[in-house]
């Protein structure tokens, strides 16, 4: 079984291989250099605050030489989907789509044994290449975690455990789309366009509700300094500014009061501050990171394990 399921998945395993192989040593080399510019290291500036002028200087020049590669960055949570689809679409649709099932299936290996084996070579594959494309970025994303956090979506969807999640969950989309559509091409679009919606819900609506997030108040200070909490490195859901009694004010309440400390010619922070106005900051602190993660890879992997069971037991009940 391993050597038929090589000689049928060789071509999806090398060119999934060079791609991750050719990103890793590109950010290897590139990571390299924007470690450096950190002399004592990216997790001594953590958090941008209170390291002094050599940190803020290291951060300028990594926003000036590499802050084009973070954007490009932003694209590359698409790779773990694009490994898992790959593998996954033509897992049973080339064996149907070619009429090698009926082969395939009358050997002496059962059918369920068969489909055991491809399912766990095949994912192992998955989790393997997208585990080590994950690390090599996390790596690289050292420095600007240092100063960003890490729960920027940029960042969140890319590092820790998600991905291989991610991956997982496009294989097991693209493997049962084959298994019903019986064409591979059309299985990876599928694949495809469901991470894109899964991800999008799951990333605006259920991942701020993973936890309750906390709420900070203080009042505007009178001399205009900038609070520190919720910090660079925590994930903010909201913030604004509430009256003295605790209520939230709209953005039009607020413009009304900057409006009137014009008119009065007095300093706007002084005069939010004469009328007990406070800062508010609705948010996620950086602790919470690793909680996230498994609570979403727990989401992504009990989804994809609910689509495997269905391909399980339609390969099952399949008549020959």
């Amino acid at each position: 079984m391993t050597w038929l399921i090589w000689r049928q998945h060789r071509t999806e395993v090398c060119v999934l291989g060079l791609l991750v192989g050719t990103f890793g040593v590109t950010l290897l080399l590139l990571g390299t250099q924007a470690h450096d510019l950190f002399p004592g290291g990216p997790a001594r500036c953590a958090g941008g605050t209170g390291v002094g002028e050599g940190c803020a200087a290291s951060f300028r020049r990594l926003d000036e030489e590499y802050g084009y590669v973070e954007n490009l960055l932003a694209a590359f949570y698409l790779v773990p989907v694009v490994i898992g689809a790959f593998l996954g679409a033509p897992l049973l649709a080339r064996e149907l789509e070619d009429g090698t099932w009926q082969l395939a299936w009358t050997q002496a290996v059962p059918r369920m044994r068969w489909l055991a084996a491809k399912l766990a070579a095949l994912a192992g594959v998955t989790v393997a290449l997208t585990g080590l494309f994950t690390a090599v970025l996390t790596w690289f994303r050292q420095p600007f975690d240092a100063w960003e956090g890490r729960f920027q979506y940029d960042a969140f969807d890319l590092e820790g455990i998600v991905p291989v999640a991610y991956a997982l969950f496009a294989f097991a989309v693209a493997t049962a789309a084959g298994a019903i559509l019986r064409r591979s091409l059309p299985a990876f679009g599928v694949a495809f366009g469901a991470f894109l919606a899964a991800r999008m819900s799951v990333a605006l609506l259920a991942r701020p509700a993973y936890a309750t997030p906390l709420t900070t108040t203080a009042p505007v200070p009178a001399d205009g300094a900038k609070g520190r909490t919720p910090g660079l490195a925590d994930w903010t859901i909201d913030r604004g500014y509430a009256d003295a009694t605790g209520r939230r004010l709209s953005w039009t309440e607020y413009d009304e009061l900057a409006g009137a400390a014009d008119r009065a010619g007095t300093n706007l922070n002084q005069f939010l501050h004469a009328r007990g106005i406070q800062r508010f900051g609705v948010y996620h602190p950086a602790g919470r990171f690793w909680e996230f993660q498994l609570v979403e890879a727990a989401l992504f992997v009990a989804v994809a394990a609910v689509l495997l069971g269905v391909v399980v037991w339609r390969v099952r009940r399949r008549v020959i």
